[in-house]
């Protein structure tokens, strides 16, 4: 995890400032600064126009009694995908546009439907007997023993009066 965050905190930014010194030597500073103005602009109205679309179609499904998974990982994608237009540089921005259009993000989805719902299952694992997520783990192998009653199980109290009695330490 220290490497992830590491990566995501310290590495990406300098991948950033590159490719933006890069695109700034081929094309100008003003052109490269407009640019990634309009792609904003561009991602925010996409961002504003899926987040509707998502919610629309959440809220149909749970008219229908359905469980919107598909659709919750489509606001959550959509939600990622807005945060990463909010960081400027271009890598994040065609990051961010991915997530945003449907065709690229249905295949985000499909991954992470895949491989994310064990993740979902081993943190909230309460989850699993509403079906909303599948448990992914594996089977254990048991073998059942009989336990036979003790003598001291049979010495229970005869009397409702010895039942009901408290017995204090």
């Amino acid at each position: 995890m220290p490497f992830i965050l590491a990566f995501l905190f310290l590495i990406v930014p300098l991948i950033e400032i590159w490719i933006l010194i890069q695109v700034g030597q081929q094309i100008g500073a003003f052109p490269t600064i407009l640019l990634l103005i309009l792609m904003s602009i561009a991602g925010g109205i996409l961002a504003k126009r899926e987040g509707l679309a998502v919610w629309t179609r959440f809220r149909s499904a749970l008219s229908r009694g359905e469980v919107p998974s598909a659709e919750a990982v489509d606001g959550v994608l959509v939600l990622f995908g807005a945060a990463l237009l909010l960081t400027p540089g271009f890598l994040t921005d065609v990051l961010g546009l991915a997530l945003l259009i449907p065709v690229s993000r249905a295949g985000v989805r499909r991954v992470v439907m895949k491989s994310g719902g064990w993740l979902v299952a081993k943190r909230f694992p309460f989850l699993i007997p509403l079906g909303l997520v599948r448990n992914r783990s594996r089977n254990v192998k048991a073998r059942t023993v009989t336990v036979e009653p003790d003598e001291q199980a049979d010495s229970r109290p005869q009397d409702v009066n010895d039942r009901d009695r408290i017995t204090g330490p």
